[in-house]
This record gives C-alpha cells, structure tokens and sequence, in this order.
C-alpha cells in the first residue's frame, strides 16, 4: 500500500524539478553533491508535498527515513536531539524537518553542534517559511555541501497541470489560474471548492480576501451544524484530537466530525491530533469572527476551560504543552500583545537550579539589581532552592536568565519579613485586603532577572507568566499572586487589564519596586481567562471585599470544591464555604461536604440520572486518581464519561443554587 500511494504522488506531483534533481544525486552519492538541503518559501508553496515526495525517492532507493514536525519540537535541544538519534548514529538515514520556522531558534545549534556529528553518508531536509541564517550560507565550510533553495509560485504551464489532475477544465479554469497566482495551495483549494465556489468575477492574485472568499466557497455549505462547530474547533485550536472535540462538542458524534474533518484538503493530521494548513486556519478564524463573532467567542471560552481541566490533571511534563495551548488560543489579543514577546528569537530552554548555577545566578542578580538584592536571591536560595530555574540560550548553551517563583504559606515566616522588603510588602497588601488564612498561601515570582532584556518582554518572561498561570490552576490553597517587576510605570500599563498594581513601592538598595497581584479566590483563573476572551482593554475583574456571587460564579463554586472533597482541610477555605449557602450551617466545610454528597446521591431520584450520579460519584468521591480513570472504573469510554459528568455537574449546580437562592428545603 505506501509503495501505491507513493507512486499515486509521484504522478500527481508537478514541479520542483531542479530540487529532486540535486536530491536524487545526493542520495546515489554524487561527490560534489549536497549533505543538507535548505528550502524556504511563504504558507501554501507546496514545502511539506515536497518533503513527502523526497521521502518517496529516500525509501525508494532503500535509505532509511526520520521525519520530523517543527510545530512539535521542544524548546530544550537535548529533546530534538534525542528523537534524531538514529541520524547521528545510523549510516545512510535521511532527516526531514518540516514547519522549521517553529523551531528556527534551533538553527545555530543545529549548524555548530549537532549536525557537524551527522553519521556517515547521511542527509539532512530542513523545510520552513524562513531563509537561513546568512553567516551559514557565507561560512566556506558549510557553502560547499548546503543547497539553499526558496521555492517559487507555480509556472502557468505547471498551475494547468495540477488543475488537469483535478478534473477543473474551460472558462473555470482560467479563472481559478488568474485567481491562484501560481499557489500550489490556492489553486488545490480552489479546485476543491469547483464551480460553486466562484461567482465569475476574475480577480488577479492571491491575498487574505481571496483566501477568505475560496474557503467560504469551500467550506460554506457544511453537512449539519455540528460539522460548523467542529471547523470552529480546529481553527483556533492549536492541534484537535477526537478527545479535544468530543470534550467541547459532548453531545456530538465526534468520531464521524473526527473523520470529516481529516478528509478536508486543508487539514494535516499530527501526531497530536489536526492541524490547519497555516493560511486555511487563519483565513477560517477572520471568516468565522465576522459572520458569528458571539459564536467565535464561545468556542473560544469553551476550549480554555478544556485545556484548564486538562492543565489541571497532566503529568508534570505536560504542563509546558498544555499550557502552549492555552495561551495560542489568545496569540491575538491586544491585552496578552503587550505582555509577551511571541518571538522565537532569542529562544531559550529552562532547568532547575544547579549547585553549579548559584554563582552564575548571583553575578547576574548583583550585576542588574545590586549587591543588596543579590543576598536576597543567596537568601531565597537556602530557603526554596525549588522556586529557582535557570534559562540557557539554546543556540549556544549559555546560562542567561534565571527567575524563581516563591511559594509563602501562611501566617507569614517573621524571618521573611525582617530580611526582604518585597515579600513583606505582598503580606501587608493582604492583610489590608483579603488576609491570607491558615492551609493558604501566596505564590510569588519574586526575581526575573535576564541581563540581555531585563524585565522587558522576552522569551524568558513568556515561559515564566505560563509557568506561573499553570500553577495557580494547579495549587490548591493559593490565594493571591503576586509578580514583582522594578520598572513599575512601563509594567503598570502592561498589565492593564490583566493584573492589579497594588500601589506599593518596596525598596531594596538602590531600586524600587512595584507589585502587581491577583487575588485567586476571588477572581478564579477561570473567570480571569474568560475576562482576557471577552473584554481586552478594561480593568480585570477586581475582588469586591465580599463575595456577591453571581450564578456563573456560584457554579464555578461547586465545580471547584469537587475536585476537593476528599482533602477536608483544603475544602474549608474552598469558594463555596463563602456563599449564602454556607451561612446556613454552623459547621460550614463539614457541613457543605456532607451535603454535596447527599445532592449526588439524590439525583438517582431520576432515572435518567443515574449515570450523572455515577459518573460524579467516581470522578469525586471514590478515590480515582484521574477523570481518565474514574471512567475505566465504570467500564466507559472516556467520551462518555465526560457526557455523563457534564450532565451530571448541570444537574448538581442547578439543585445547589435553588438552595442559594430560596433556602433549604
């Protein structure tokens, strides 16, 4: 079958003669032939179908093949370099690398130190959007065995050719020619959207407009409403599996919206799941915000809770992907464009904090803040060695920044408070405001220190604030989160709308500093994200002083405290012991245990709510590590299961707020 399907591309592939020429002498071992093949050109010129064919012609000629995604390279080398092994030990393998803008921060590093250890007579493939870094193609050494090539816009001769294969002949096609402007994924979009998708207005070259009007054609009559909701998934999030679809669409068949979605000719399938062609994806977002804004908004927010749920559950090692997904769900808010750098320039990998990085750590502290917030950091070392990471360039391996990100229980250490001013003034800004309460505390990123880009947007700051969200939906018992930042008016304006800037203004040495904070029992990370979503450049939810519960924010309530129900002592300082519910009770968290789990048990009253009461019962009550393994105790499909939670959580909420609202019955 992959000797037929390579054959079937062979024949319908068209172009790029010159380089599979040089591809084919290198791999029959011509002497002056290239060892790696750089290709460039913009979204849609037809790079990833050229990498495919290569690695045709490798597996024809009996060379082993490691083909590689740059959308799912990690940012640490030593994990590219483990997954390309096999190339620095296995004569003859052929490495393709496609997407590498996503992972051009690599290039250096590639160049310098990984492929000069390439194994014999092997061939290296890096495809992307971006053209090389010039001092490689200049340096002589590597100017003799690179092949640098930016892929062009079809010929007409060639656009007629691939629209031949598609069976669009006559006045058609010369339409779609003049409109597709010779790109290969223009014009095969175009083909596929045929003869309804064209009005007959001749439009000359190919821009965002076009793309706009070819995909409506395209994909404007859909089978049903779901199939809509289901392009509305995968065009804003980063990757959709079938289990990504069927959390945020349960009451659709998911399987069959799985499989439509994978036929489209604009989808890639990943090993994690589907991926829009670059110019598809955005072309269907700006489609889909203008003709259903409200609509847009909404997957938008349901996708974000998802990625919460599954933020809160992952491994450790999946905090970082988890994370990236949130966070691409907003790429294009104005609030987040002042905070983050989105640029992989500079790009750099984090670790834990060394023994052999202390001293490099307190050099950089003394050099940008002074001697007195350097003992601070030689303080907060024997402390919490555990709140400090250490970021190294990846191009080069240099240590360059390091932050740490302090975790303060309370009541406050009297130790903490003599030595450093910062954390004493977070304390004192609690306590005039929400005082934190025993089995709480405040997570705080006390030092971000990155001499090249000191506290300016940067690659450093975008992996500390992620890192940093991550763990307040992760912990439990935080109640505020503070950032510390010395230029405080610049960050003042930064976080408008994202984080509160308490007003005060430590000193340490000879700098001030400002504090800016989020209280999280009152402004849940799930409110805070749904604020970024809906309102980009209006204060952020502000806490109140007193709870004032709203319905959303009730059910946000409960949906909190179950994951919390078997720890009694976090459950006391839960959301929900501070609703009109909770007065009733003289035992208030025992109390409200108690009656969670009679409301669930209730709900068989119902019989249609059996598997909700089951499905709330083992996800909560019966000890079961995971969601994924509540559903292996009830012998069910982990879709099904999240159905049945869903319905059961509704079902629970409701019966709650009627006692909120009107009493006990």
């Amino acid at each position: 079958m992959g000797e037929r399907l390579s054959r079937s591309r062979e024949r319908a592939f068209i172009g790029r003669d010159k380089e599979l020429a040089c591809f084919g002498e290198a791999l029959a071992g011509a002497a002056q032939a290239p060892f790696a093949f750089y290709l460039f050109g913009p979204g849609g010129i037809g790079k990833s179908a050229l990498l495919r064919r290569l690695a045709d012609q490798c597996r024809a000629a009996g060379r082993l093949v490691l083909e590689l995604d740059g959308r799912f390279v990690s940012r640490d080398p030593a994990d590219f370099e483990r997954t390309a092994a096999p190339f620095l030990e296995v004569s003859g393998m052929v490495l393709l690398v496609d997407s590498f803008e996503h992972c051009q921060w690599l290039e250096s590093w590639l160049w310098q130190q990984f492929l000069p250890r390439a194994a014999d007579e092997t061939l290296v493939v890096l495809a992307g959007r971006l053209a090389p870094e010039p001092q490689w193609t200049a340096d002589p050494a590597w100017s003799e065995i690179l092949y640098v090539r930016e892929l062009e816009p079809f010929s007409l001769e060639q656009a007629r050719s691939l629209l031949a294969t598609t069976g669009i002949t006559g006045s058609l096609r010369e339409e779609i020619l003049r409109f597709a402007g010779g790109n290969p994924l223009a014009l095969s979009l175009a083909a596929a959207a045929g003869a309804a998708g064209w009005s007959g207005e001749g439009m000359r070259a190919p821009s965002a407009e076009i793309l706009r009007t070819l995909l409506a054609g395209l994909v404007g009559e859909v089978p049903t409403a779901a199939h809509r909701r289901a392009l509305e998934v995968v065009a804003q999030a980063h990757s959709t599996s079938e289990e990504l679809l069927a959390a945020v669409l349960p009451e659709e068949d998911s399987h069959d919206l799985f499989d439509w979605l994978r036929n489209l000719p604009f989808i890639e399938s990943t090993h994690r799941g589907l991926y829009p062609h670059d110019a598809a994806r955005e072309t269907l977002v700006a489609d889909l915000r203008w003709r259903a804004p409200n609509a847009f908004t909404a997957m938008r927010q349901r996708l974000a809770e998802e990625y919460l749920r599954l933020l809160r559950e992952a491994p450790e090692e999946r905090v970082w992907i988890v994370t990236d997904e949130i966070f691409y769900l907003f790429r294009e808010l104005e609030s987040l464009s002042r905070l983050r750098a989105w640029s992989r320039e500079n790009e750099v990998h984090v670790r834990p904090l060394q023994p052999e990085d202390i001293d490099v750590v307190l050099r950089m502290s003394e050099e940008t803040e002074g001697i007195e917030s350097a003992d601070l950091v030689r303080y907060w070392i024997q402390r919490q060695p555990q709140a400090f990471n250490v970021y190294r360039c990846v191009a080069t391996g240099q240590r360059v920044a390091f932050t740490a990100r302090l975790v303060l229980p309370a009541p406050p250490d009297p130790l903490d408070l003599a030595t450093d001013p910062v954390v004493a003034a977070a304390w004192a800004h609690t306590e005039s405001t929400m005082p934190v309460r025993p089995g709480e505390h405040i997570g705080m990123t006390r030092f971000s220190v990155y001499p090249g880009y000191y506290q300016v947007p940067s690659r450093v700051i975008d992996l500390s604030n992620s890192r940093a969200q991550a763990e307040a939906a992760r912990a439990r018992g935080r109640a505020h989160g503070f950032v510390v930042y010395r230029d405080a008016d610049a960050w003042a304006q930064r976080f408008r709308g994202v984080m509160h800037d308490c007003g005060a203004r430590p000193r340490v040495g000879d700098h001030t500093y400002g504090l800016f904070v989020n209280d999280w029992r009152q402004v849940p990370v799930e409110a805070w994200l749904r604020h970024l979503i809906t309102a980009t450049d209006v204060p952020a939810p502000a806490p109140s002083g007193s709870w004032g519960v709203s319905r959303a924010g009730f059910d946000q309530a409960v949906r909190e405290a179950l994951p919390l129900w078997r720890d009694a002592a976090t459950f006391a300082h839960c959301a929900l012991t501070r609703t009109r519910l909770a007065a009733d009770f003289t035992d208030p968290a025992r109390e409200l245990r108690a009656l969670l789990r009679r409301t669930v048990d209730g709900l068989v009253a119902d019989p249609r709510s059996v598997r909700a009461r089951d499905a709330l019962t083992a996800g909560y009550f019966s000890g079961a590590p995971t969601q994924e393994a509540a559903a292996r105790r009830l012998g069910l499909p982990y879709g099904t299961y999240r159905r049945h939670l869903r319905q059961g959580l509704d079902l629970l909420c409701e019966a709650l707020w009627q006692q909120e609202l009107h009493g006990p019955r």
